[in-house]
């Protein structure tokens, strides 16, 4: 089975991999002045706030591979864009909670631009220790509490915040709160922590009920984010490819060295796999859902580790310009150092998988 992209998923990585050749230098941009201008383009001409969202909502319809393809061409090059945060994260959290219909249609009209406020400042992805709180008042809620780690945070419209009320984990749709900008490695991602003092929230889906919400929505997250380290080490790959036939030692090109090949080499067998198992499971999301829990746990395992490989395989091929603040092949590590903690990092996704492996019944292997 292939899953290479079709005819139209073709077109649309064509057309994003053009447009951010045009804006080449967002990345490095995005460590002194972030431009808003390629996400405007982005949205207004090739409206990727409406990929893999389903038709009833506005978007091109409930096909996850399509959002796999997307996230490997902004990943490839480092675009400093909130689609990962606001078109998979929030918009997963919000069709899991059965309460889409509250604020996608105007995330994917571009009105609105919405990421999830979830971890705390332990940065626990199975959030066990939950202090942000939530009660009732009115037709409303009030929180108090601060969340960490919140992708393009300071610039959302809309937090989905994580809180715990009376009936348990809850999730809200919040407006007005105290953002804080982090420091973050990855300035083409940007973290905040958001601080909850008597703020207003909105329901989203039961109260009590966001774990389970939350499981299946980070499932799709994960896979994305998967995607996206891949074609983060394939660029890795190129560039140091590149660099090796050009670059010149004892009068032949490093790249004619063994040492040089057989890293290379390593990089490529690694980044197919990786490249193969983020796109099986964006498959299986859609397909055959029974497989997508251990599948995001997987690649999740695999490709954090193998964009970190890329990324400090192609500095290495570089040698001391590598080094440098003005190549830009530290951008791309810094990139996987923090994607790869971002949804938890990669020995926890081992853990679960053990864990699954381990308490499936008799015969059965997942």
């Amino acid at each position: 089975m292939r899953f290479g992209p079709n005819e139209e998923q073709a077109a649309l990585r064509t057309a994003i991999r053009e447009m951010l050749a045009e804006h080449a230098n967002a990345a490095r941009a995005a460590y002194s002045r972030p431009d808003s201008r390629l996400w405007e383009r982005m949205t207004g001409e090739l409206g990727l706030t409406a990929v893999g969202v389903p038709e009833e909502y506005g978007g091109t319809g409930a096909n996850f591979t399509d959002v796999a393809f997307v996230q490997e061409e902004l990943g490839r090059a480092l675009a400093p864009v909130p689609f990962f945060s606001s078109v998979v994260l929030a918009t997963r959290v919000l069709l899991e909670s059965g309460d889409a219909g509250i604020l996608l249609p105007d995330m994917v009209a571009g009105k609105v631009l919405a990421t999830a406020a979830l971890v705390e400042a332990a940065g626990d992805w199975t959030f066990a220790e939950l202090s942000t709180t939530a009660r009732p008042d009115g037709d409303r809620w009030i929180l108090n509490g601060e969340k960490h780690f919140v992708t393009d945070g300071t610039t959302a419209d809309v937090l989905l915040v994580l809180a715990h009320a009376p009936q348990g984990p809850t999730l809200f749709a919040v407006r007005v709160a105290a953002r804080v900008a982090m420091d973050a490695l990855d300035a083409t991602r940007p973290l905040s922590t958001v601080i909850l003092r008597g703020s207003y929230g909105d329901l989203v889906g039961p109260p009590g009920g966001a774990l389970p919400v939350l499981d299946r929505a980070l499932r799709a997250a994960s896979i994305a984010l998967a995607c996206e380290q891949a074609g983060g080490a394939a660029a890795c790959l190129d560039m140091a490819v590149a660099y090796a036939k050009t670059r010149e030692q004892f009068g032949r090109p490093i790249g004619s060295f063994q040492a040089i090949k057989h890293l290379l080499a390593d990089v490529l067998v690694d980044n197919e796999s990786a490249s193969a198992a983020a796109l099986y499971a964006a498959w299986a999301l859609d397909h055959a859902p029974g497989e997508a829990p251990a599948l995001a746990n997987l690649c999740q395992a695999f490709n954090s580790d193998a964009y970190v490989a890329a990324a400090k395989a192609n500095i290495q091929v570089h040698g001391g310009i590598g080094f440098t603040w003005e190549h830009d092949a530290h951008l791309h590590l810094r990139r996987a150092i923090s994607a790869r903690a971002l949804l938890g990092p990669p020995e926890a996704h081992r853990e679960r998988i053990a864990d699954r492996i381990l308490s499936a019944p008799t015969g059965e292997s997942r």
